[in-house]
Parts: C-alpha cells; sequence; structure tokens
C-alpha cells in the first residue's frame, strides 16, 4: 500500500488567477494519491480597494467557501504548494503575513523535513516570476525544508521554460489560465506528491 501524502495546496490570489492554478494543483495532487487541503491566505485590502477591482470582488466572492489557512495546516501537511502573484518581485503580504505567524512552529522544528514548492503569476513575462519564487525559496533554507520543483524534468518544461515552479503571464487580468499553466501544475503537483512519498517511506524505514 503506498505512503499517504498530506499536501497543504496554500495560496493568494487578488482577481483569481492564482486561485485557479491552486484549484488546478489541489485536484492533481488529490489525483496522484495524496490527501490534500486547498487554504487560501486572509485578505489584508481593505474592502474599497477590492471593491473597486470588479475581477477582485469576484474572485473575494467566488472563493469565500475555501477555509483560511492555519498553522494546523501546516502541521498535519507532509508538503505545502505555496502560491502567489508576484508584487515587486516579491511575494505578496497577505501571503507573507501568514508566513510570519509560524515563528513558533519553526522554533519547534515543526516546519522541518517537509517538502515545500512554489507557483506565481504576472502581468508580463519579466515581471517578477523568477525572483518572486526565488524569494519564496529563501524562506524555506530557514524553515530546514526539502524544495521540489519542476526542473527541466518533462518535455512539457521545455514549452513553458520555468524550473522554479509554475507561472502564468496574466496581462491585466485578461489572459486566462490555458493548457500550458494546467500542464506545468500538473507536473508540479504529480512531482511534489512523488517526492514526498519517497522521502516520507524512506523516513519511516530508517525509523
Amino acid at each position: 500500500m503506498p505512503t499517504p501524502v498530506n499536501v497543504a495546496v496554500v495560496y493568494y490570489s487578488s482577481t483569481g488567477t492564482v486561485a485557479t492554478i491552486a484549484k488546478a494543483m489541489a485536484e492533481d495532487a488529490e489525483r496522484a494519491g495524496a490527501r490534500v487541503r486547498l487554504r487560501r491566505a486572509a485578505e489584508l485590502a481593505p474592502q474599497a480597494a477590492i471593491d473597486a477591482n470588479p475581477a477582485w470582488a469576484e474572485n473575494v466572492a467566488a472563493t469565500a467557501d475555501i477555509p483560511e489557512v492555519s498553522p494546523d495546516d501546516m502541521a498535519w501537511a507532509d508538503a505545502v504548494i505555496f502560491g502567489s502573484p508576484t508584487r515587486y518581485g516579491n511575494v505578496t503580504a497577505q501571503l507573507k503575513q501568514f508566513i510570519d505567524t509560524l515563528g513558533g512552529m519553526w522554533q519547534a522544528g515543526q516546519l522541518a523535513d517537509k517538502v515545500y514548492s512554489g507557483f506565481t503569476s504576472s502581468a508580463t513575462a519579466h515581471g517578477g516570476q523568477e525572483s518572486t519564487l526565488l524569494a519564496l525559496y529563501n524562506t524555506i533554507h530557514h524553515f530546514g525544508g526539502i524544495l521540489v520543483t519542476p526542473g527541466y524534468t518533462d518535455p512539457t518544461k521545455f514549452v513553458d521554460g520555468n524550473p522554479y515552479g509554475t507561472s502564468h503571464v496574466a496581462g491585466q487580468g485578461d489572459i486566462p489560465v490555458g493548457e500550458q499553466t494546467l500542464t506545468a501544475a500538473r507536473v508540479q503537483a504529480e512531482r511534489v506528491v512523488k517526492f514526498t512519498r519517497a522521502i516520507k517511506a524512506g523516513l519511516a524505514a530508517e525509523n
């Protein structure tokens, strides 16, 4: 019987692009045999800012039923896949705010030895996708986490071209998530599940 694997997909999305990828990533991980929790970071922006952007308001309403992430989700997970649109080459304040609440878990060593991976979106092809994921991965080094990125381990990765993680160019929200991005999400989710299972089984065999 395969080793059971818990995967938390934790994301922030304003206008819905990252939310779409997160949902696909969660479904792909589930199909790969993982138990999955899809969780969103709490919104920090004022309601007036949200209401001023119809796509943002629509996404808030559409994802209201997705639970907000909590430290318990991090404790439960064997692997965490973080998602965030780029903000000036870094992760969003909303996702960073959640990560910053994990100090107690970090000090207790509860974030170490888990698998981590990430995905992102930007307005343009050179709008900060790689630097956002690398900034996220700097945090994982502090956790003592195990990075599992897609690399160029599948022929499709030579099409989308991002070895750091799934990414999507969204324009001004007018470029919907398509097959290229969804394929990248599937490759990444399957790889996370595969290596999380192998690492967890190996650690159990040692103990």
